[in-house]
């Protein structure tokens, strides 16, 4: 009596090699690519040093909490900061101008601020930033 064999099968391609491929590549490009837009010119953005010894000299500007102005640790109405601000930058261009903002203070009344005395003619402006308590 002749009894057939089952057909052998052929073995199926390994594809444990395969995933192991795909995964490399996707890491690769997630490391390489890019995934935010790019601008269509280089910008280069601000650099901060923590525990430098503060320039001497020039003006300080400060702003609170609540939106009150001083400029040299008298307080001051914005029209008057201002006037004497440029003033000052008239007589000495090369003035260092600090603008010293409480941590709680909006970034609503600080920017347009800080664009106001770039204005003026203000070559050198330094944001003083002191952090908060640590917990």
């Amino acid at each position: 009596m002749k009894l057939a064999r089952p057909r052998r099968r052929d073995r199926p391609e390994p594809i444990i090699a395969l995933i192991d491929v795909v995964f490399f590549l996707l890491v690769f490009s997630m490391l390489v690519g890019r995934m935010d837009a790019t601008a269509p010119f280089e910008v280069t953005p601000a650099t901060s040093s923590t525990g430098s010894i503060m320039p001497g000299g020039g003006t300080t500007v400060s702003l609170s909490s609540d939106g009150v102005l001083a400029l040299n640790g008298s307080r001051t109405g914005s029209g008057a900061l201002l006037d004497t601000l440029a003033e000052t930058l008239r007589s000495r261009p090369d003035t260092l101008v600090r603008v010293n903002a409480h941590r709680d203070s909006a970034m609503s009344e600080l920017l347009p601020l800080i664009a106001r005395i770039e204005a003026l003619g203000a070559n050198d402006i330094v944001l003083v930033v002191t952090p908060g308590e640590t917990r």
